[in-house]
């Protein structure tokens, strides 16, 4: 069977079972089992496949079909124009996220040698990208889960910031040896946890430890920001992803502390309420 036509195939195949961008997701499996670019793809369409890739695109092609997430198929996934290792063991970064770390960056550029803690760091998504765009940034990265961590190691080593970075494996700030940062950044579970049932079938394979934000999706922010302050240097900011509908609850968390002077928020690309900073 000929590239072009078992694209043809797959794509039917997964418009067939309501999967979404169906052309686009055929395409990047068939650039995983051949493990070429979508450039080559594009140019050889009449080359035939082997017995073995046909196979290989077959099997891909089920799984997708199945609700397993194609990043956990190919383990990859681009965030801030790198390429991270992703499994069933960390949540797949996602783009607003890019939004959170942008802000970051734009911080973290105006201190000098800035010391950032990056807490629930699941695939390393956030400290990589941090340790990558701010030169002369060390960056301490956290997560409960050993296998995330493990994930996160690799993903330093990938995109070569390793040496910029160190990995701990804590709930939060328990293990966390004293210290002040500049910058204290999160993106923690915050899924209302009877939301999670309604969740599509593809989010419902990612780990729920990283989604479960408990009953109100506010568990984490109450625990990071009662603690954070006493991790910050003077005038460190705090910077908290959040889910679209949280912003006056977080705020609410914050304000409470009494501790913090100026807090705003940043919308992200769909214009949702994505980012809280406080300092």
């Amino acid at each position: 069977m000929q590239i072009r036509q078992a694209l043809e195939k797959g794509t039917i195949e997964l418009k067939i079972s309501n999967i979404e961008s169906p052309k686009m997701k055929a395409r990047l499996l068939m650039q995983f089992v051949l493990n070429k670019s979508r450039q080559y793809i594009i140019v050889n369409d009449t080359q035939n496949l082997t017995t073995n890739q046909e196979e290989m695109y077959k099997k891909a092609i089920e799984k997708l079909k199945k609700g397993i997430p194609i990043e956990h198929i190919t383990h990859q996934k681009e965030f801030m124009k790198l390429t991270f290792f992703v499994d069933n063991n960390v949540l797949i970064p996602r783009q607003d996220t890019e939004t959170v770390v942008e802000e970051a960056i734009k911080i973290g550029r105006t201190i000098k040698n800035v010391q950032i803690l990056d807490l629930c760091t699941g695939s390393g998504a956030i400290a990589v990208s941090l340790a990558k765009y701010i030169k002369n940034s060390k960056i301490t990265a956290i997560d409960i889960s050993h296998k995330a961590i493990q994930i996160a190691k690799k993903n330093a080593i990938n995109n070569k910031v390793e040496s910029q970075i160190t990995f701990l494996e804590s709930d939060l700030f328990e293990n966390l040896p004293e210290q002040k940062y500049d910058i204290i950044i999160s993106n923690p579970p915050y899924i209302k946890k009877d939301v999670l049932k309604s969740l599509s079938k593809q989010v419902k394979k990612e780990p729920i430890i990283a989604l479960d934000g408990g009953y109100d999706g506010l568990d984490f922010y109450r625990k990071i920001i009662s603690k954070a302050y006493d991790y910050l240097k003077f005038s460190g900011y705090l910077i908290l992803e959040i889910g679209y509908d949280q912003k006056e609850d977080v705020i609410d968390l914050i304000k409470k502390q009494d501790k913090y002077n100026k807090i705003y928020c940043k919308k992200d690309l769909c214009g949702n309420d994505r980012v809280i900073v406080t300092y």
